[in-house]
């Protein structure tokens, strides 16, 4: 399932919002102490208009107040707003704990999940929009879960509350009040229907914009090497355009909804005051009784201001949940639970008629047949877009083949657990990336348990030593970001260490020295021979002059072996691998 498609029925708020409250099953126990508390509280802040309507009645007219009647009743009311407080406060708390809570449940399940899915579902996404489903999407479910629960907490219980103490006074104003309640929930409905496909487009529209975001700050440099600046800038202007054009038509609607609601409940409490003021007139109602039937009136009406109120935050809310629920939908890589572990290999790898394309449309690697033996270095060359990266996806499991078979030590690759084969390759990439922390702990990403005598050691072999014992603190250096306060070369180097400290008995080097000096490089490929000598490696290269020493060079081309043998015999030959070498070797004419 797609990212950004689920169905109708998947899609109702009926659903989301029963998904969302699954989240807090958990946290049953704060939600029933919130919902306690916000009954007392709110039973407590009914008594009060009780208490005023008799502290009314004692009070008949100048000269004639009760007032050793009245000094017990101001006492109640004083403890009845306390204790109110007191109890509305505890209700925040719960409530608060179950947002934050869920939340970070849902936080949690959503990155997660991204460590599960297969591969193809990151490449296939902007990760830019990814981080905002899993960071701010989340964000806006936890504002609308804190208004939520807190409106609906409290209005729930009085609406219910007041209403029956309304028809204990009497019931023929009570029963004005409540028919006309539907008028202001028709009201809030009606507008709530209409704002709500704006907040979706709002939530899909932001998670647009944070993508473009991320990807212009991570390539600024690319940005302004091309003068794209102006280009960008019309790139995110138009994005921000229709972020505003749907913020503001979801704001309208949303906004509409408070003041439609409250000219209803106005008319609630005008109708309230005439038919109380014509029952004093009758004398089926005291002066007291119909001012705590007026207050009883306010308090009846105003949760419906509150819940419509909140609406916009929960609209986003649920726009939100959907984009962060339709990410936990994706399928997970298949389980491989079942699998037998590698614990070690001997690093014979077989490739048996593999085919495998990352579009059914479009076909890459067809009838794909290798056999290497143990200790072989085998480098694998070809133009860009001929399969030698996705060759490496396959041989790593990133991707699994769509028929045939990857034997490592005779096992076809789909019986064994992901994690097992990949500890068997060490893998240096064209792109190094390292983590914030310090050199040491980048180092010993592969092996936390390293020793710092381990890991000096892996830095030397790189010849990474004596850059690194030039930094402010040496091995415990912070990294910047990925690597800011460090050169290409440099975070190429560390990466490089990383993999010998490991020692795995297969490696996969891919452009591993792109971003190396000419000078270091040949330090680098000495250390490479080194670690090699007996393991099974595969190179990636375009620059041939490093895969010379290649026990097998395999030539691809549009997903196919074409040409494979060592370096002096494809030369001999005369073929593609002849005219590849010679054109990044051939001298310029002397008159050019």
């Amino acid at each position: 399932m797609s990212l950004s498609k689920k169905s109708g029925k998947e899609n109702s708020s009926w659903a989301v919002g029963k998904r969302l409250l699954s989240f807090t099953k958990p946290y049953a126990g704060f939600l029933a102490g919130g919902l306690l508390c916000a009954l007392v509280s709110v039973l407590l802040s009914l008594w009060l208009p009780v208490l005023i309507g008799d502290a009314v009645d004692l009070i008949v007219g100048a000269g004639q107040v009760d007032f050793p009647g009245m000094v017990p009743i101001l006492l109640k009311m004083a403890g009845a707003i306390a204790v109110s407080a007191l109890f509305s406060w505890m209700m925040t708390v719960c409530t608060n704990t179950v947002s934050y809570k869920t939340v970070k449940s849902i936080r949690d399940a959503a990155f997660d999940r991204l460590s599960q899915v297969p591969l193809s579902v990151l490449d296939s996404h902007s990760h830019g929009d990814l981080i905002a489903r899993v960071v701010t999407d989340t964000d806006m479910i936890s504002d609308g879960l804190l208004q939520g629960f807190s409106q609906l907490f409290t209005g729930l219980v009085t609406i219910l509350g007041t209403l029956g103490f309304m028809l204990s006074v009497n019931a023929h104003i009570a029963l004005v009040v409540v028919v006309l309640t539907p008028l202001s929930l028709f009201v809030a409905s009606f507008i709530a229907r209409r704002s709500h496909r704006m907040f979706s487009v709002q939530s899909a529209t932001r998670g647009e914009m944070t993508g473009l975001v991320e990807e212009l700050i991570g390539n600024q440099k690319v940005v302004k090497a091309f003068g794209y600046e102006k280009k960008a800038q019309a790139r995110f202007e138009e994005i921000n355009g229709r972020l505003y054009d749907c913020g503001v038509k979801a704001q309208f609607y949303s906004s509409m909804t408070n003041p439609c609601t409250r000219f209803v409940n106005g008319v609630v409490y005008a109708a309230v005051g005439i038919f109380g003021a014509l029952s004093v007139i009758g004398g089926n109602l005291s002066v007291g009784q119909l001012s705590s039937f007026l207050a009883y009136a306010n308090q009846y009406t105003k949760p419906f201001n509150e819940i419509t109120g909140v609406i916009t935050e929960l609209q986003t809310a649920f726009a939100s949940a959907r984009r962060v629920f339709s990410l936990l939908d994706e399928p997970l890589e298949p389980s491989d639970a079942g699998n037998q572990p590698i614990a070690h290999c001997d690093g014979s790898v077989a490739l048996e008629h593999v085919f495998f394309s990352y579009r059914p449309d479009r076909p890459l690697i067809e009838d794909l047949n290798l056999r290497v033996q143990p200790g072989q270095i085998i480098a694998i060359v070809g133009p860009t877009g001929c399969g030698k990266t996705t060759m490496i996806n396959l041989l790593m499991r990133f991707y699994d083949v769509d028929s045939g078979k990857i034997l490592v030590d005779g096992q076809d690759t789909r019986t064994l657990q992901r994690s097992s084969l990949r500890s068997q390759y060490g893998m240096v990439l064209q792109d190094s990336w390292l983590f914030g922390g310090t050199v040491a702990e980048n180092i010993a990403y592969g092996r936390p348990d390293a020793t710092r005598e381990e890991i000096v050691a892996a830095a030397k072999a790189a010849h990474a030593h004596s850059f690194i014992r030039r930094l402010p603190k040496g091995y415990d250096t912070l990294i910047e970001g990925d690597g800011a306060n460090l050169s290409q070369g440099q975070r190429q180097l560390m990466c490089i260490a990383r993999v010998m400290l490991t020692q795995p008995p297969m490696l996969i080097l891919d452009e591993a020295t792109s971003s190396i000096d000419t000078r270091t490089e040949e330090k680098i490929q000495e250390a490479f021979a080194r670690m090699m000598r007996g393991r099974t490696s595969f190179i990636v290269a375009h620059r041939l002059s490093t895969i010379r020493q290649a026990d097998v060079i395999l030539v691809m081309r549009d997903g196919h072996i074409v040409e494979m043998g060592s370096h002096a015999a494809l030369l001999e030959k005369g073929g593609f691998y002849a005219t590849l070498y010679n054109s990044q070797f051939a001298q310029p004419d002397a008159q050019a």
